[in-house]
């Protein structure tokens, strides 16, 4: 009996990657290319926008520490002056008015966020977690609330602050922004990203629905709470429109109605003007060099990315 072996020629034998395998190489290679290109294209983006923004920020810089007299004649002298002077920056401390003008927009600043992050939250607590009649209604208005400029509603804010003699006093600034609708929504969308087993298993414990609020939710949404915070304060203490119209003791001007007085008592000193700005966003800078890892989680974190 003759035994007929087969063997197998090296050829023959397949091979364990598939035939496919050039074709996926190729498209990885094909997609790290790509991204490549994208980084460097997303990076060229990123330095032309920065540079678009420090130079008016430097030119800026370089304004208040030019001469008044330098400054007047323009752009040109601006630049080709190698002479830095601080002397905008002592006439405007040693009038005093800038020290006024930052602990007012200090108080507002800082009352305004506490309360508007306190109520807003509260709000949206409810129109989030509780069942009521007519919630969807009131949400609906909120959200239309957004539509509606500030401007439209300045003369009834000035009547109403009137009446009730609230005119050139702190509590003037601060309760006509502590309702902001923008942050009831955010904090709204955030407290429905929370699952509701840990309110359920906090009311089984006997929580109420404050101690569900206080203890079990505020504690989650710390992301949302900065980045309402940074917005809150922001928007206060930039806020213009409002102080002007409230406010006409010195004493109590906050920093953008105080830059408005110095521009129209100084005129054409453009170095003075450009100083007392510098002075006024000194403290948002700072603010943001210390806590931009908050600032940064809190957006990112909160709906607020796109």
């Amino acid at each position: 009996m003759t035994t007929t072996s087969t063997t197998r020629k090296p050829s023959a034998v397949r091979n364990a990657v598939s035939p496919a395998a050039p074709a996926r190489v190729a498209t990885a290679t094909t997609t790290k290319r790509s991204d490549r290109v994208f980084n460097v294209v997303a990076l060229v983006v990123l330095v032309v926008l920065a540079v678009l923004w420090l130079v008016p920020s430097l030119f800026a810089l370089k304004t208040s520490l030019t001469d008044n007299g330098t400054a007047a004649l323009g752009a040109g002298p601006i630049i080709s002056s190698f002479s830095p002077t601080l002397h905008s920056f002592a006439s405007l401390f040693n009038a005093g008015d800038i020290w006024n003008w930052y602990i007012a927009s200090g108080i507002t600043s800082v009352l305004t966020t506490v309360l508007t992050v306190l109520f807003a939250s509260m709000a949206a607590f409810a129109l989030s977690r509780l069942q009521f009649r007519g919630r969807n209604l009131v949400f609906l208005l909120i959200v239309l609330g957004i539509m509606i400029p500030t401007q439209v509603l300045i003369v009834p804010i000035f009547q109403m602050l009137g009446s009730v003699d609230l005119l050139n006093t702190y509590w003037g600034v601060i309760l006509p922004q502590v309702p902001a609708v923008i942050a009831v929504f955010i904090f709204k969308q955030f407290f429905d990203g929370i699952p509701k087993d840990l309110e359920e298993a906090a009311r089984i414990d006997g929580a109420s629905r404050w101690r569900v609020y206080w203890s079990v939710i505020m504690p989650l949404s710390r992301p949302v709470i900065a980045a309402v915070s940074i917005l809150t304060f922001v928007g206060v203490w930039n806020n213009l429109l409002l102080p002007l119209f409230v406010v006409a003791n010195p004493n109590l001007m906050t920093i953008p109605v105080g830059l408005a007085t110095v521009q129209g008592s100084f005129g054409q000193r453009y170095s003075d003007i450009q100083a007392g700005a510098i002075l006024g966003a000194l403290p948002l800078v700072i603010l943001y060099v210390i806590f931009q890892r908050q600032i940064v989680e809190g957006v990112t974190g909160s709906g607020l990315k796109g």
